[in-house]
């Protein structure tokens, strides 16, 4: 099986342009799900997804079908 490796500020990059935007895209949905799969988490890398998290429960961010989203 191969791992996964995401780039050190990848989860603080999606959240920035993610609270921009507030929109989640498919890309963003894929990084997220790689993120949680990784088992060598931060515990300040889970907070930040647990922001985003909350943030589209709120509705400050919406999840859109669109595979990217370009500022």
């Amino acid at each position: 099986m191969t791992s996964v490796k995401l780039l050190p500020t990848a989860l603080y990059e999606l959240f920035a342009t993610a609270s921009v935007s507030g929109r989640l895209t498919q890309a963003d949905r894929y990084g997220l799900m790689a993120a949680l799969l990784e088992e060598s988490l931060l515990d300040d890398e889970l907070c930040v997804i647990n922001r985003l998290l909350y943030a589209v429960r709120k509705g400050r961010i919406s999840v859109v079908d669109d595979i990217s989203f370009v500022l």
